[in-house]
């Protein structure tokens, strides 16, 4: 294996993934200036918050399509271009709508590149380190969201047109993106479905992996067949997409978006002044990059399931402890910035990182594309409905009510894992396909297969 050249192909996929938390999490800090610039309610500030999500809602429903039909590479390409054009549009919009309309095209782009950029990481990754480099898509996102909150910090006081500039300066990854991506190929997997074997097999060779059998007999046949939405519906593909739905609407309903795109107001909630909570935001930064750093050591050695399982149980308690501290009176100050880092730690080392390493690997090669639009486009529908209540929730429902939902969302998350989510470490994409198609798809059957 030609572990450089593989990283150098991981790193280039997820700095679409840097590009996603960045947009993601760049109106946390704008949020307070843009509030008072358009005189914001609880509504319209949810609605400013949630306008990217519903674009990416879109951007996720197309991308696997057209990923399937002209190529991962070529369709993050157009993606890198589309974020260059909305971070500039964002930053000159000249009324509320206009904002809106800027944030829900680069929606388009962040949700295409959710699915595009994890999918083409699986395609290029061995199956010994694909866990990692899964970790390694994770790590950017979370890598953005940090980048964001800094540049949020730093700018915070430059005068009234500080949001302006926020949003403006997410050109300068846009850019990076598009010319790493021109050093990169078409992943061996797609170019096998277009019948494109022998850029294929140099891919593969160039990556240091052989085209073995499996992987062309099961690409082969994948390209033979007329992708449809009707495939999905074949018995080993819809327990796959049962899967990755449900993943996909519990790991936001437990709510840690809520966190990432709400902190300043969580904290001024608790008491803090806006520079404090501004601040408090950049530690919670910090935390989630750190935090995630503990997948790259954990992802592939102890498995998926049983991280998933431990970060949505971590969750839960977290969650429950601050319901309790609001119950008490004691939501305030450090307490409050402490049990929030706590939550955040289970999800940061346990949860992210594998929901974007596992939903990519579960699903057969021939309907990957398409497959995957299920989950990504499921789970930016719950985050833009978790995302545009949640300030009404916390203001009118009140602080214990609100975490104590997300907290029993937590707990059906590790029930749902143990009872139906599989184990795919160490194993190769066609291997887990396979389980798939011959019935095995128990989580603990899958499981004890995995360990033999």
């Amino acid at each position: 294996m030609n572990l450089r050249y593989v990283l150098f192909l991981a790193c280039t996929a997820a700095t679409g993934g840097l590009l996603f938390g960045f947009d993601i999490a760049i109106i946390s800090g704008a949020g307070p200036f843009l509030t008072r610039h358009f005189e914001l309610g609880d509504f319209g500030l949810g609605v400013a918050f949630s306008s990217l999500l519903f674009g990416c809602a879109v951007g996720a429903a197309f991308a696997g399509r057209l990923s399937d039909r002209y190529g991962r590479r070529y369709v993050l390409l157009w993606i890198a271009m589309l974020f260059a054009l909305t971070s500039v549009a964002t930053a000159i919009a000249w009324d509320f709508p206009s904002f809106l309309a800027a944030r829900f095209i680069g929606g388009l782009a962040v949700g295409a590149v959710s699915l595009v950029s994890p999918m083409y990481i699986s395609e290029v990754a061995p199956a010994a380190v694909r866990g990692r480099l899964g970790a390694l898509y994770q790590m950017s996102i979370v890598t953005g969201i940090l980048v964001s909150y800094c540049i949020n910090y730093l700018l915070h006081d430059i005068g009234a047109d500080n949001w302006r500039w926020m949003f403006g300066t997410g050109v300068i990854p846009s850019v990076i993106f598009f010319v790493l991506l021109l050093r990169a190929p078409e992943t061996p997997r797609f170019l096998l479905m277009a019948g494109r074997r022998d850029e294929a097999r140099a891919v593969m060779a160039r990556i240091g992996e052989s085209l073995d059998a499996a992987s062309s007999a099961s690409v082969a046949d994948s390209s033979a067949s007329r992708r449809s939405w009707r495939e999905l519906l074949q018995p080993g593909v819809r327990r796959a997409v049962f899967v990755g739905f449900w993943l996909a609407i519990l790991i936001h309903f437990s709510g840690i978006n809520t966190v990432i795109d709400y902190a300043p107001m969580i904290f001024q909630s608790a008491g803090w002044e806006l520079d404090a909570a501004l601040l408090s935001t950049f530690v919670v930064g910090i935390a989630n990059f750190v935090f995630t750093l503990v997948s790259f050591w954990t992802i592939d050695r102890y498995g998926r399931r049983p991280l998933y399982i431990a970060g949505s149980l971590g969750m839960a308690v977290a969650l429950a402890a601050l319901t309790v501290s609001v119950l008490l009176g004691r939501f305030e100050g450090t307490m409050a910035l402490v049990l929030i880092l706590g939550y955040l730690a289970f999800f940061a080392s346990c949860i992210g990182p594998v929901f974007w390493t596992l939903v990519p690997e579960i699903f057969p090669t021939h309907v990957r594309g398409t497959a995957m639009t299920v989950p990504v486009l499921t789970q930016w529908v719950a985050n833009a409905i978790v995302v545009l209540l949640f300030p009404a929730a916390l203001n009118q429902l009140g602080q214990a009510p609100t975490f104590a939902i997300l907290g029993a969302v937590s707990l059906a998350q590790a029930l749902f894992t143990w009872k139906f989510v599989p184990e795919t470490k160490n194993r190769t994409l066609e291997q887990i396909e396979k389980f798939w198609t011959d019935g095995a798809a128990d989580a603990r059957t899958l499981r004890g297969a995995t360990r033999a």
